[in-house]
């Protein structure tokens, strides 16, 4: 399989198209398919429900086979962050959730900027009966909200895939011309790494933990998401990451010397 800097086939800066719990393989396929479109290869799949490899999604994927044959399977939506630096969720329902939220063209130009900046992005989608849930949301620096009819703004899985991989390609390598001039402030440090930062995230969640911090108890998910939201918006440097893993390392061991 292709490793998660060389996708096979496409940009290797593109960004990955990751499918949380596809339920039916031909939806995977034809997601296939529109990434293929797209310029875009590198697909991670999260607990398909119907198990993979999937004739169904081979059938459905008209030219796109060597995506799926190359597709990488995982257990959870964080593990299949692993190379990435900047996390888009797809999402058509409002959340509770103080995150940036942009259109698809938007998204496109910043993914563009990014991948200009050294960076792998990755874009989340969800199940096709109810899409992400909040906990897969909250992997996210970003939300990515189609404008679309108030009526109706449900898309298939392969609808949102286009969508969404049409405004990268179309954006264009030369989006990131476009950018404000970078001060140098930093430059030396780029972003973190999402599995680094969600180790950071397991890494202080634990101190609270020790500490009685999450009470009461019941409100420990709500209160955790609200705190990784706060630290995602942070935008946070691998260099940063690694220093706030350092105080958390701090405190935790001043706390055990006084006890």
């Amino acid at each position: 399989m292709a490793g998660p800097d060389a996708p096979a086939g496409g940009p290797a800066d593109a960004p990955a198209v990751i499918l949380v719990e596809p339920q039916l393989g031909e939806n995977i396929g034809t997601a296939a398919r529109a990434m293929m479109n797209c310029g875009l290869s590198d697909l991670r799949l999260v607990n398909p429900r119907d198990g993979w490899p999937s004739e169904q999604a081979l059938a459905a994927s008209s030219g796109a086979e060597g995506i799926l044959e190359n597709a990488r399977l995982y257990d959870s939506a964080a593990a299949a962050l692993d190379g990435l630096h900047h996390v888009y969720a797809t999402t058509a329902r409002p959340r509770d959730m103080n995150k940036p939220v942009l259109g698809p063209r938007e998204a496109g130009i910043a993914m563009r900027r990014a991948e200009a900046a050294g960076a792998r992005n990755g874009i989340l989608f969800g199940k096709e009966s109810k899409g992400l849930h909040n906990d897969e949301v909250v992997l996210a620096g970003t939300i990515i909200e189609a404008r679309l009819n108030p009526a109706h703004t449900s898309l298939n899985l392969a609808q949102a895939v286009l969508l969404v991989g049409w405004e990268w390609w179309s954006a264009g390598p030369g989006a990131a011309e476009a950018a404000e001039p970078d001060s140098g402030a930093g430059a030396a440090d780029g972003p973190a790494l999402q599995s680094d930062l969600l180790n950071m995230f397991a890494h202080l969640e634990g101190a609270l933990d020790e500490a009685g911090h999450f009470i009461p108890a019941e409100k420990r998910p709500v209160m955790v998401r609200n705190l990784r939201n706060i630290l995602h918006r942070a935008e946070l440097t691998d260099s940063e990451v690694r220093g706030l893993r350092g105080v958390i390392e701090s405190l935790s061991r001043e706390r055990k010397r006084r006890r």
